[in-house]
C-alpha cells in the first residue's frame, strides 16, 4: 500500500504557490531594471601612498628621533649650549643664569620629545589611511623646533651677558 497522495506544492500553479507563501502574483513583480550607467566619473579611489612616500615619511621620523634625543640630552645640560651661541652671536662673556637654564632646557627636552611623539603618531595614522604623508615630520620638526626655540630664549633673555649685549646693540646706557 504506497501513498499516492500529491505533495505539498506539487498540483498547485506558481501562481498559487506565491499566494500560499503571501507574495504577490509574479504579473505585479517588477523585474528590475538594469543599473542606468551614470554619465559622469565616478570619483577615484583614495590613492594608496607610494613605497617612496612611505619609505621618506619613516626616514624622516628616524632621523628626527636621532635628532630629538641628542638636542634633548644637550638641552638638559644647557650652559654650554648658551655659551656656544653667545659665541655665534658674538657676545662676550659667559652665561650665567643656571637655574633659569635648568629649568627652561628641561621644558625644552620634553617639548622636542612629545612634538616628536604627536609627529609620529599622525604620520602613523595619515599612513595607515592611505594618504600622502612625507610632509608631516617635516612639518612637525618646524612646530616642534619654533616651541623649543623659544624655551630657550627665555633663559637668555634673563642673563647678564645677553642683556649688556642687548644694551651696547640699541646703544642704551
Amino acid at each position: 500500500m504506497t501513498d499516492q497522495r500529491p505533495r505539498y506544492g506539487e498540483l498547485a500553479t506558481p501562481e498559487e504557490q506565491r499566494r500560499a507563501a503571501g507574495l504577490p502574483p509574479v504579473a505585479e513583480v517588477v523585474a528590475p531594471s538594469a543599473p542606468v550607467s551614470d554619465p559622469s566619473p565616478a570619483a577615484p579611489a583614495p590613492a594608496r601612498p607610494s613605497s617612496v612616500d612611505r619609505f621618506a615619511t619613516i626616514a624622516l621620523l628616524a632621523y628626527g628621533l636621532v635628532n630629538v634625543v641628542v638636542t634633548g640630552l644637550s638641552y638638559l645640560d644647557i650652559v654650554p649650549v648658551m655659551n656656544q651661541t653667545m659665541g655665534m652671536l658674538g657676545i662676550e662673556g659667559e652665561f650665567t643664569n643656571y637655574a633659569a637654564g635648568r629649568t627652561w632646557g628641561t621644558i625644552a627636552a620634553v617639548v622636542l620629545a612629545v612634538g616628536w611623539c604627536v609627529t609620529a603618531a599622525l604620520s602613523i595614522r595619515r599612513l595607515r589611511r592611505g594618504r600622502l604623508t612625507w610632509w608631516l615630520p617635516l612639518v612637525g620638526a618646524v612646530i616642534t623646533l619654533g616651541f623649543a626655540s623659544f624655551c630657550l630664549v627665555v633663559p637668555m633673555m634673563g642673563d647678564p651677558a645677553f642683556i649688556a649685549y642687548l644694551d651696547q646693540a640699541t646703544g642704551v646706557r
